[in-house]
Protein backbone atom coordinates (compact mmCIF):
# COMPACT_ATOMS: atom_id res chain seq x y z
CA UNK A 1 0.00 0.00 0.00
CA UNK A 2 1.06 3.47 -1.01
CA UNK A 3 2.09 5.92 1.86
CA UNK A 4 -0.07 9.02 1.23
CA UNK A 5 1.68 12.15 0.43
CA UNK A 6 0.72 13.71 3.37
CA UNK A 7 2.51 11.42 5.73
CA UNK A 8 5.46 10.61 3.81
CA UNK A 9 6.13 14.58 3.91
CA UNK A 10 5.85 14.69 7.97
CA UNK A 11 7.98 11.87 8.40
CA UNK A 12 10.51 13.13 5.73
CA UNK A 13 10.15 16.32 7.49
CA UNK A 14 10.78 14.51 11.15
CA UNK A 15 14.05 12.46 9.62
CA UNK A 16 15.99 15.76 8.09
CA UNK A 17 19.38 16.28 9.49
CA UNK A 18 22.21 18.38 9.15
CA UNK A 19 22.49 22.17 8.97
CA UNK A 20 21.41 22.46 5.65
CA UNK A 21 18.80 20.61 2.96
CA UNK A 22 19.42 20.50 -0.47
CA UNK A 23 15.89 20.84 -3.03
CA UNK A 24 16.98 17.33 -4.37
CA UNK A 25 16.03 15.46 -1.29
CA UNK A 26 12.81 17.30 -0.70
CA UNK A 27 12.05 16.32 -4.03
CA UNK A 28 12.71 12.72 -3.28
CA UNK A 29 10.59 12.59 -0.27
CA UNK A 30 7.23 13.39 -2.50
CA UNK A 31 8.00 9.89 -4.60
CA UNK A 32 6.20 10.26 -7.97
CA UNK A 33 4.33 12.80 -9.95
CA UNK A 34 7.54 14.50 -10.91
CA UNK A 35 6.07 17.87 -12.87
CA UNK A 36 3.08 18.14 -10.32
CA UNK A 37 4.87 18.22 -6.64
CA UNK A 38 7.79 20.16 -8.19
CA UNK A 39 6.01 23.12 -9.01
CA UNK A 40 4.63 22.59 -5.44
CA UNK A 41 7.95 22.77 -3.99
CA UNK A 42 9.81 25.55 -5.93
CA UNK A 43 6.93 27.68 -5.03
CA UNK A 44 5.41 27.09 -1.32
CA UNK A 45 9.13 28.75 -0.03
CA UNK A 46 8.18 31.63 -2.27
CA UNK A 47 5.64 32.35 -0.11
CA UNK A 48 7.69 32.43 3.14
CA UNK A 49 8.82 35.71 4.25
CA UNK A 50 12.53 34.88 3.53
CA UNK A 51 14.99 37.29 1.91
CA UNK A 52 16.74 36.59 -1.84
CA UNK A 53 14.53 33.35 -1.76
CA UNK A 54 11.93 34.92 -4.35
CA UNK A 55 14.95 35.13 -6.86
CA UNK A 56 16.64 32.17 -6.01
CA UNK A 57 13.46 29.88 -6.32
CA UNK A 58 12.16 31.90 -9.32
CA UNK A 59 14.93 31.04 -11.80
CA UNK A 60 14.46 27.56 -10.59
CA UNK A 61 11.02 27.98 -11.85
CA UNK A 62 11.75 29.66 -15.12
CA UNK A 63 14.21 26.12 -15.79
CA UNK A 64 11.34 24.04 -14.99
CA UNK A 65 9.44 25.89 -17.56
CA UNK A 66 11.90 25.38 -19.99
CA UNK A 67 12.51 22.13 -19.42
CA UNK A 68 8.20 21.80 -19.49
CA UNK A 69 8.52 23.66 -22.77
CA UNK A 70 10.73 20.63 -24.31
CA UNK A 71 8.98 18.13 -22.64
CA UNK A 72 11.48 16.68 -20.61
CA UNK A 73 9.83 15.68 -17.64
CA UNK A 74 12.32 13.75 -15.78
CA UNK A 75 15.33 15.90 -16.18
CA UNK A 76 12.88 18.83 -14.71
CA UNK A 77 15.07 19.01 -11.44
CA UNK A 78 18.87 18.46 -12.15
CA UNK A 79 21.96 20.60 -11.99
CA UNK A 80 22.43 23.43 -9.86
CA UNK A 81 18.31 23.39 -9.00
CA UNK A 82 18.91 20.64 -7.09
CA UNK A 83 21.51 21.56 -5.26
CA UNK A 84 20.04 24.78 -4.38
CA UNK A 85 19.77 24.36 0.08
CA UNK A 86 18.02 26.05 2.47
CA UNK A 87 18.56 25.88 6.39
CA UNK A 88 17.09 22.73 7.92
CA UNK A 89 14.47 24.75 10.25
CA UNK A 90 13.28 26.09 6.91
CA UNK A 91 13.59 22.97 5.48
CA UNK A 92 11.33 21.27 7.80
CA UNK A 93 8.93 23.88 7.72
CA UNK A 94 8.74 23.79 3.59
CA UNK A 95 7.88 20.29 4.12
CA UNK A 96 5.10 20.52 6.86
CA UNK A 97 3.66 23.21 4.77
CA UNK A 98 3.48 21.24 1.40
CA UNK A 99 1.87 18.20 3.69
CA UNK A 100 -0.82 20.82 5.07
CA UNK A 101 -1.57 21.08 0.83
CA UNK A 102 -1.68 18.05 0.19
CA UNK A 103 -3.65 17.23 3.02
CA UNK A 104 -6.02 19.73 2.17
CA UNK A 105 -6.21 19.02 -1.16
CA UNK A 106 -6.70 15.21 -0.98
CA UNK A 107 -10.08 16.08 0.98
CA UNK A 108 -10.68 18.33 -2.06
CA UNK A 109 -9.58 17.35 -4.92
CA UNK A 110 -10.78 14.26 -7.55
CA UNK A 111 -10.08 13.11 -10.80
CA UNK A 112 -11.89 14.92 -13.01
CA UNK A 113 -11.12 17.24 -16.65
CA UNK A 114 -8.41 14.99 -17.00
CA UNK A 115 -7.31 16.31 -20.18
CA UNK A 116 -5.88 19.01 -18.70
CA UNK A 117 -3.38 17.55 -16.53
CA UNK A 118 -2.41 14.57 -18.99
CA UNK A 119 1.38 14.51 -20.03
CA UNK A 120 2.55 16.89 -23.46
CA UNK A 121 1.88 18.82 -25.14
CA UNK A 122 2.13 21.16 -22.12
CA UNK A 123 2.97 24.16 -23.95
CA UNK A 124 0.48 26.73 -22.72
CA UNK A 125 1.45 25.85 -19.04
CA UNK A 126 4.73 26.31 -19.80
CA UNK A 127 4.19 29.52 -20.76
CA UNK A 128 2.27 30.08 -17.73
CA UNK A 129 5.13 28.94 -15.40
CA UNK A 130 7.30 31.19 -16.96
CA UNK A 131 5.06 34.06 -16.63
CA UNK A 132 4.81 33.06 -13.00
CA UNK A 133 8.50 32.73 -12.55
CA UNK A 134 8.67 36.42 -13.90
CA UNK A 135 6.81 37.47 -11.67
CA UNK A 136 8.18 36.11 -8.60
CA UNK A 137 11.42 37.31 -9.71
CA UNK A 138 10.55 41.06 -9.70
CA UNK A 139 11.15 42.83 -6.51
CA UNK A 140 7.61 43.83 -5.40
CA UNK A 141 6.50 43.73 -1.67
CA UNK A 142 4.16 40.69 -1.02
CA UNK A 143 4.35 39.94 -5.01
CA UNK A 144 5.39 36.57 -4.85
CA UNK A 145 2.12 35.71 -3.05
CA UNK A 146 -0.08 35.08 -6.07
CA UNK A 147 2.25 33.95 -8.56
CA UNK A 148 3.60 31.54 -5.94
CA UNK A 149 -0.36 30.15 -5.19
CA UNK A 150 -0.94 30.34 -8.95
CA UNK A 151 2.15 27.53 -9.00
CA UNK A 152 0.52 25.37 -6.31
CA UNK A 153 -2.48 25.37 -7.70
CA UNK A 154 -1.42 23.86 -11.03
CA UNK A 155 1.31 21.38 -9.31
CA UNK A 156 -1.55 20.18 -6.86
CA UNK A 157 -4.15 19.78 -10.31
CA UNK A 158 -1.44 17.94 -11.93
CA UNK A 159 -0.33 15.46 -8.89
CA UNK A 160 -4.38 14.87 -8.11
CA UNK A 161 -5.24 14.67 -11.77
CA UNK A 162 -7.75 17.47 -11.08
CA UNK A 163 -8.20 19.55 -13.74
CA UNK A 164 -10.75 22.12 -12.21
CA UNK A 165 -7.52 22.88 -9.64
CA UNK A 166 -5.37 23.11 -13.17
CA UNK A 167 -8.21 25.73 -14.20
CA UNK A 168 -8.46 27.44 -10.48
CA UNK A 169 -4.42 27.53 -10.65
CA UNK A 170 -4.63 29.49 -14.50
CA UNK A 171 -7.59 32.26 -13.09
CA UNK A 172 -4.79 32.70 -10.11
CA UNK A 173 -2.16 33.16 -12.80
CA UNK A 174 -4.59 35.59 -14.88
CA UNK A 175 -5.12 37.54 -11.11
CA UNK A 176 -1.77 37.73 -10.44
CA UNK A 177 -0.19 39.02 -13.71
CA UNK A 178 -3.10 41.99 -13.49
CA UNK A 179 -2.34 42.79 -9.68
CA UNK A 180 1.36 43.13 -11.23
CA UNK A 181 0.98 45.00 -14.24
CA UNK A 182 -1.45 47.40 -11.80
CA UNK A 183 1.25 47.91 -9.45
CA UNK A 184 3.58 48.93 -12.29
CA UNK A 185 1.06 51.46 -13.95
CA UNK A 186 0.49 52.90 -10.78
CA UNK A 187 4.31 53.35 -10.08
CA UNK A 188 4.89 54.81 -13.53
CA UNK A 189 2.16 57.24 -12.57
CA UNK A 190 3.01 58.54 -9.33
CA UNK A 191 7.00 58.45 -11.00
CA UNK A 192 5.64 60.61 -13.42
CA UNK A 193 3.85 63.08 -11.50
CA UNK A 194 7.00 63.18 -9.17
CA UNK A 195 8.95 64.14 -12.28
CA UNK A 196 6.72 66.66 -13.55
CA UNK A 197 6.36 68.70 -10.03
CA UNK A 198 10.39 68.89 -10.60
CA UNK A 199 9.75 70.79 -13.65
CA UNK A 200 9.78 74.62 -13.62
CA UNK A 201 7.05 76.07 -14.68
Amino acid sequence: MTTPIPQRLREAAAALTGERVALAHMADAHGPAVQGTLLVLLAAPCVLPVAGVGTVLGMGIALTALQLWRGHACELLSGRVARLEMPLPWARRVLMLLAGFYGLAERHTRERLTALTLTPPRSWLAMIVATMALLIVLPIPFGNVLPAASLILLGLGLVFRDGLAVLLGVGMAVLALLFTLALLLLAWHWGLDALLDLLPG
